[in-house]
């Protein structure tokens, strides 16, 4: 028996549950974002006036060889903290998926601990321990070592990135192979394949679900971070939130600093868009 209703017949339940999310919607993401859309098509007439004119002048300008460098300088940074992130999430992601109940609890609670303190405050901690005279340098100069330049470059943002992101990779995974059928395990091991060839063979294509999301909701917040690269980064380790920033209070550029956003609210939209391509062309099981 088929115990759907159909919100035809009983539309004002249905609105009640719709309306303050669809208003919450509406009012902090889609107009803002239409306001933003439309100061990429101004000009500045002032100080602090805005022509809404038409132009495209702002948009072509966003495709200048120094702001596609910046874009293609954010892709990789984000890409090779989400490759780390899946790197090391992987492997934590199967510990907390294949753990007893009460080792589960604990080790998703540590998961996500981090996300209880302001994320000023652990970029400030982890800068702490990368400075010269931090605990990693203090270490590396006990072994004869260092010092290492750890702080203000690009390798700092990336390792930034990882720190901040990497519970949104490992949280997905782990939910993903918590639906995993073990019998397929125990099969693939009593048949003789080894640990890794399981991992590799049964687990990996089974979590690749899992494995998406992670990648997604890590990758386009990293593509978009403007903190780390500000605080950890040096002056050539900027991203392109970085630049917008700049438009929207040093330069004064609105119009332009908006179209930047514009660009990469749209990249943002094609990588939701290509995930769930992907997800639509997956063979049914």
């Amino acid at each position: 028996m088929d115990n759907r209703v159909d919100w035809h017949r009983a539309p004002g339940p249905f609105a009640a549950i719709l309306g303050p999310p669809l208003a919450w919607f509406l009012l902090f993401f889609a107009v803002p974002l239409a306001v933003v859309l439309a100061m990429s098509f101004g000009t500045n007439v002032g100080v602090a006036d805005i022509a809404i004119s038409g132009t495209f002048a702002n948009h072509a300008r966003t495709l200048e060889p120094v702001y596609l460098g910046i874009f293609l300088k954010s892709f990789a940074i984000a890409g090779a903290a989400t490759l780390l992130c899946l790197v090391l999430g992987f492997p934590l992601a199967l510990v907390v998926a294949f753990a007893t109940p009460r080792a589960r609890t604990l080790l998703l609670v540590a998961i996500m601990l981090p996300f209880w303190t302001n994320l000023l405050i652990r970029t400030y901690a982890l800068m702490t321990v990368l400075r010269d005279g931090g605990l990693v340098n203090s270490a590396l100069e006990t072994l004869g070592v260092g010092p290492l330049p750890l702080l203000y470059n690009n390798f700092a943002v990336i390792l930034g990135l990882v720190y901040i992101h990497l519970p949104f990779m490992v949280l997905p995974i782990a939910a993903s192979l918590e639906r995993l059928d073990r019998s397929l395990v125990e099969a693939s091991l009593d048949l003789g394949a080894s640990h890794l060839g399981t991992v590799l063979r049964i687990i990996l294509p089974l979590a690749a679900p899992g494995i998406m999301a992670g990648l997604l909701l890590t990758f386009i917040p990293a593509l978009g971070s403007y903190l780390t690269p500000d605080l950890m980064g040096g002056p050539d380790s900027q991203m392109i939130a970085n630049v917008i920033e700049r438009q929207f209070k040093r330069a004064n550029d609105w119009p332009f600093g908006a179209a930047l956003a514009v660009l990469l609210v749209n990249l943002t939209l094609f990588a939701l868009a290509l995930q769930g391509l992907l997800r639509r062309l997956e063979p049914s099981p």
